[in-house]
């Protein structure tokens, strides 16, 4: 569609080619333009909603006969998701557990090591330190690396920085896998590290390149391939560590040696995709490339109706530059905005999860199970795990994100009090240890249904282009220091409260349910526009394009009134004539 200035329209309404390309694309924006268009134009009412197409125009929109939407799933598109997810997201899943599998081994490491070095064997006090620095220095990285992210990626884009980022996850397996034969547990720690560098970039990027990959109608469930990737990296560590496969003395190290397939994978496999066609029209303002890469995704030719939605976006937000994480902070425009992303964030590290992992093991001995067995018992939340997550993917856009998200959070919220009460009564019957088992099982299957990937998905979806950087900045920041805040005090909490800690990880989850009732609208198949719009009255503060649409629309909205019609005569003398 062309690139139409609005000078060039009359001011009776749309010009004939518009109102035919219209007719045949079933494209019409409702932005400020759009919207006094429908005013002027003869045989348009006022009760027709803003922002939908008039109802006989519907089924033109999905292409199929009434109305019913095509799903726009390609083949080029699930394996761009699949291969930038490997490469990423995995590694970030398969990081968290890897190192729970050879931790005895490790520790030996350190003792042998330090004593080479210095002379005499290492206190029990320090190999804790060294221990709890190698776990919680992957989420320090993780904010580095999301700090890094605006940097990178302004120049070299989603597609390009997923790519430079492999050579973080190479070189941290490398140090890693020879930090036995070098003799230096230093490098094992380091190789920790810039292995959160990797993790960083990856979540902040890879959400970001779904979700101008996808069309709106699919945006969540392709959005949810992040999740379910890292609950596959998770069920991989575990199985990887089993005494069978590499968690043995003599074979640990190749467990972190492992990093280096994904990695590669995404390395030859990912540059035969296109950039994002979002990134390519509105920042790099390369037409031609853009329709060239959103055909390769979509896998149909005429993709006019998605390039003018782009260039409406571009239109809006012509006079803005990249924003900076302070200018984010700072707008009344994204006030709400940013402190839902932040909320979620929040409640999606510390919502208790990491806790089950501590007491896993003890409810399956006290469940009369072999302490052989559990490293085999415990694949079983693994499984569920990925199993949680692929039933999300499918269910997400039909029940949307909003309820997943708050049935989630319920849900944990009620378990996490049912294990409270099971834990504490565990002595009183045989049976008891069972239904912790199974409120365990629960509690996970409640996290990947909803929270689990849902976060990402949304800080995607909540915010323009120019903006969208800085969100994953800020989301990115929240969540690896979320996630080392529950690893650093956890300890503590569980000293103090013993069983009684889950009641804290309830509050937390019955916390961000009311705040995402009461605040958080409905995003599934939506514009990033209508969703901005949704936002505004609560932000009470618009940006300068969107002032004289909030206005527009009220007009619409209310009852006629004397004088009425000076705002729409001053904004058609204005705008259109």
């Amino acid at each position: 569609m062309p690139w139409q200035s609005p000078e060039s329209l009359s001011c009776c309404g749309l010009s004939c080619q518009q109102r035919q390309q219209d007719q045949a694309y079933g494209h019409k924006s409702m932005d400020s333009r759009g919207l006094s268009f429908a005013l002027l134009s003869p045989g348009t009412t006022s009760s027709q909603a803003p922002g939908r197409e008039p109802p006989e125009w519907e089924h033109l929109r999905s292409g199929l006969p009434g109305g019913r939407r095509r799903k726009d799933w390609s083949c080029s598109l699930l394996l761009a998701s699949f291969v930038g997810a490997f490469g990423s997201s995995f590694l970030y899943g398969y990081n968290l557990s890897v190192v729970n599998a050879p931790t005895q081994y490790i520790k030996a490491f350190y003792n042998e090591s330090w004593e080479r070095s210095r002379g005499h064997p290492v206190d029990s006090d320090t190999v804790t330190l060294l221990w709890s620095v190698t776990v919680s220095i992957f989420a320090l990285g993780g904010v580095v690396g999301t700090l890094m992210v605006k940097l990178i990626g302004k120049f070299l884009g989603r597609k390009y920085t997923l790519l430079v980022n492999n050579g973080f996850a190479i070189s941290a397996a490398l140090l890693m896998a020879f930090s036995l034969q070098a003799g230096a547990f230093e490098l094992l720690i380091v190789g920790r590290f810039i292995m959160g560098v990797d993790g960083g970039i990856a979540l902040s990027v890879l959400p970001m390149y779904l979700n101008e990959i996808s069309p709106k109608g699919i945006r969540g469930s392709v959005g949810q391939v992040t999740a379910i990737f890292i609950c596959i990296g998770v069920f991989t560590g575990q199985l990887l560590g089993l005494p069978e496969l590499l968690g043995k003395k003599s074979t640990w190290p190749y467990l972190f040696g492992v990093i280096v397939v994904p990695a590669f994978i995404q390395l030859v496999s990912l540059p035969f995709f296109p950039e994002s066609p979002r990134y390519l029209l509105l920042e790099k303002h390369d037409e031609t490339g853009a329709e060239k890469a959103f055909r390769t995704f979509l896998g149909k030719e005429n993709v006019s109706q998605e390039v003018a939605e782009v260039k409406e976006e571009a239109r809006e937000r012509r006079n803005i530059c990249l924003v900076s994480v302070l200018e984010l902070l700072r707008s009344p425009s994204v006030r709400w905005q940013v402190l839902t992303v932040i909320i979620t964030m929040a409640c999606y590290q510390l919502c208790g999860l990491n806790a089950i992992w501590f007491y896993t093991n003890s409810i399956f001995e006290a469940a009369g199970i072999a302490p052989e067995k559990i490293p085999y018992v415990t694949l079983s939340t693994g499984g569920i795990e990925i199993l949680a997550a692929i039933f999300s993917g499918l269910v997400i856009e039909r029940l949307g994100r909003r309820p997943l998200l708050i049935g989630g959070f319920g849900l944990m919220a009620l378990f996490f009090g049912i294990l409270t009460i099971t834990l504490t009564l565990q002595d009183h019957a045989s049976w008891i240890p069972y239904l912790s088992i199974m409120c365990i099982l629960a509690i996970i299957a409640s996290f990947c249904i909803g929270p689990g990937g849902i976060p990402f998905i949304l800080t995607g979806e909540l915010f323009q282009q120019s903006e969208r950087p800085a969100a994953f900045i800020i989301a990115g920041t929240v969540n690896w220091l979320s996630n080392f805040t529950v690893g650093f005090l956890f300890p503590f909490i569980q000293k103090s409260l013993d069983t009684y800690c889950f009641l804290v990880f309830a509050a937390i989850c019955i916390a961000g349910a009311v705040y995402f009732y009461f605040v958080l609208p409905e995003t599934k198949n939506r514009t990033h526009a209508e969703i901005r719009q949704d936002f505004a009255k609560r932000n009470k503060a618009y940006p300068p394009e969107e002032k004289i649409d909030s206005v527009l629309s009220d007009k619409i909205n209310r009852s006629p009134e004397p004088g009425s019609s000076s705002v729409l005569d001053n904004y058609t003398e204005n705008r259109i004539v």
